[in-house]
């Protein structure tokens, strides 16, 4: 698809670098805050007749929270279609509102029913990076509009062979739902890859225990999770593999929230984490606009 790529005040770190690998014009919505915190935008450049990209990370900031974002998207496609533009697609390195995806109580709130159908109603597409899914296997079948997933998995295993340079690494996946992503690393870069059980008391408070007998004494060892919030899954799972004594542990994740103290407690315990950059962040090594790219081509 040929389109014009905008970065949205959230997407501005990968907006321009997919429009050089797409050659395609890039620009920025202009975005300000009033001081009641109202949102005021505008397109710098003419939407009409054509198809347009917003490139939008759901993430908080300085400059706005998780739900800024979501109100800038929906009124930057709203007025994007009415000034005439043909298509309008979002894309989204890191979407929200995915983890609620069942009434577990009387009342809640299904944010993921609620969230896809907003998308559906202001947008003609949309294409996620690694999305946290639980229940749900596949965006499509979750969003009533063309939806397509890509993942970070070829941009990591690269990134573990030309750039940590670790021979015959062994991959951890440090729970059940981090696992398919160290699986699948590991299957490109041809190495061993072991899961961890965890069980979950709070956001804070997680034992592990490894599912399965593996050597791990001398070995350089890649922790793999598709997020990093509050860091307590990867800290309980690297101290247990310490007991075995490893040559070197190393952690890479797709999404770096990094909440709280989780940098500084890795790096106390002299730990390298890297993340893509669909968050930016000063792990942010792994640059995924090419699967961006590829997949807005493919569209």
């Amino acid at each position: 698809m040929k389109a014009v790529v905008i970065s949205c005040s959230h997407g501005k770190h990968l907006g321009e670098k997919i429009s050089k690998k797409l050659k395609s014009k890039h620009s920025s919505l202009e975005y300000e805050k009033f001081p009641d915190g109202e949102l005021h935008l505008r397109f710098s450049d003419d939407v009409k007749g054509k198809n347009i990209v917003l490139v939008q990370s759901f993430y908080d900031s300085k400059e706005g929270n998780v739900q800024d974002c979501i109100v800038e998207v929906l009124f930057a496609s709203h007025t994007a279609k009415e000034l005439g533009a043909s298509k309008v697609i979002l894309a989204a390195p890191y979407f929200p509102y995915f983890r609620q995806d069942k009434r577990f109580r009387k009342g809640d709130v299904v944010s993921l029913k609620a969230m896809t159908a907003l998308i559906g109603k202001y947008f003609d597409g949309i294409i996620v990076l690694d999305p946290h899914l639980h229940r749900q296997s596949n965006v499509k079948d979750v969003f009533r509009i063309k939806a397509e997933k890509i993942t970070a998995n070829k941009a990591i295993a690269d990134f573990i062979r030309k750039k940590l340079k670790i021979k015959n690494p062994v991959l951890i996946g440090p729970d059940e739902e981090s696992y398919k992503w160290a699986r699948n690393v590991a299957e490109i870069i041809k190495a061993e890859s072991y899961i961890y059980e965890k069980k979950r008391y709070s956001s804070y408070h997680v034992e592990v225990k490894l599912g399965e007998k593996a050597e791990l004494k001398g070995r350089d060892i890649v922790v793999v999770d598709d997020i990093v919030s509050t860091g307590h899954t990867i800290l309980e799972t690297i101290k247990d593999i310490k007991k075995q004594k490893p040559k070197s542990i190393s952690c890479v994740c797709v999404h770096g929230i990094f909440a709280g103290s989780i940098l500084s407690e890795l790096s106390k315990g002299r730990i390298k984490i890297f993340s893509t950059n669909t968050i930016p962040n000063s792990k942010s090594r792994i640059d995924v606009s090419k699967e961006f790219a590829s997949a807005i081509m493919n569209f």
